[in-house]
């Protein structure tokens, strides 16, 4: 099933352009350096655009990848000065949302890109991964929260 909803996303719903867009504004930025945590973050969301059913978006800290403060002081700076652009390419993908929502071949594309939405918002520390790690990521945060309730009483 994953397989043909990637197919139906790049044939007639053309998700390869918007992979392509999104993975050049990442290269884009990451040669400037000074945009690079953005533009890492755009390129992993291009990842994500090429094969997006059977993969998720999730954040570097849910994966505990280390990374340095002076990164994380830098990422969060250029992540603020970020949002009026994000706001501008979440508007725009939500226009492509509605525009693949209004047929039924577009509607999963369309339910993909509205799950991905946050990331044109916060690309920084992002990492695409496998639907399978992301499902795994959620059921050890679920079980976490069901400790903390059973060591509360």
């Amino acid at each position: 099933m994953k397989t043909l909803g990637n197919i139906l996303w790049h044939i007639p719903c053309l998700g390869f352009i918007s992979a392509i867009l999104s993975y050049l504004a990442g290269l884009l930025l990451t040669v400037t350096v000074i945009a690079s945590p953005i533009g890492l973050g755009l390129m992993e969301y291009g990842k994500y655009l090429v094969l997006p059913f059977g993969h998720a978006m999730v954040s570097k800290s849910d994966l505990n990848i280390p990374q340095g403060k002076i990164w994380k002081t830098y990422s969060t700076i250029i992540m603020i000065l970020w949002i009026p652009f994000g706001i501008l390419f979440c508007i725009l993908t939500v226009i492509q949302i509605v525009m693949l929502a209004l047929s039924i071949i577009g509607l999963p594309a369309a339910i993909v890109l509205s799950k991905s939405l946050g990331t044109w918002f916060n690309p920084v520390n992002k990492k695409c991964v496998s639907s399978a790690v992301a499902e795994e990521i959620e059921r050890r945060k679920a079980q976490e929260q069901i400790n903390k309730y059973v060591q509360v009483k």
